[in-house]
């Protein structure tokens, strides 16, 4: 019996999972928009509501209590420059999380979560390899 105990496994041991929430919540801080699946998307949902939160006081141990749990420095400086801001007003729910459908290779169901007044912009930013890396591989392969 499980009484009393709260969250999901996914599957996953205590520090893989552990590492699955906090890169998948840079990612959204980041992109203010990620696709996964809706067990992964529930999970996630108080963990970044939690850190907007902390972004809405702009204190130095709010901050380090965001770099102890983010480990990263520009999506810390995001949170506390355009999240914490934008939602001072809002007393929760940050984000919100809708269904996408299947997914076509094992019918898992997916869903898209992201931040309720969400920049459109930020989708995509920072991801895939970088302009001057991929050139200077260019060059190494010529």
């Amino acid at each position: 019996m499980r009484h009393k105990i709260a969250g999901r496994k996914l599957g996953r041991t205590t520090a893989h999972r552990r590492s699955l929430l906090r890169n998948m919540a840079t990612s959204l801080i980041k992109h203010e928009q990620i696709t996964t699946t809706l067990p992964k998307a529930k999970e996630l949902r108080p963990i970044v509501e939690k850190l907007v939160t902390l972004g809405k006081g702009d204190t130095l141990a709010a901050r380090r209590r965001a770099h102890a749990y983010l480990k990263d420095e520009k999506v810390v400086a995001k949170l506390f420059t355009t999240l914490g801001p934008r939602y001072v007003k809002r007393d929760g729910g940050y984000t919100r999380v809708l269904r996408a459908g299947m997914r076509h290779g094992d019918a898992a169901t997916l869903a898209v979560i992201e931040f309720v007044d969400r920049d459109v912009n930020a989708k995509g930013q920072d991801s895939g390899p970088r302009p001057e890396v991929a050139a200077n591989a260019e060059e190494a392969a010529s």
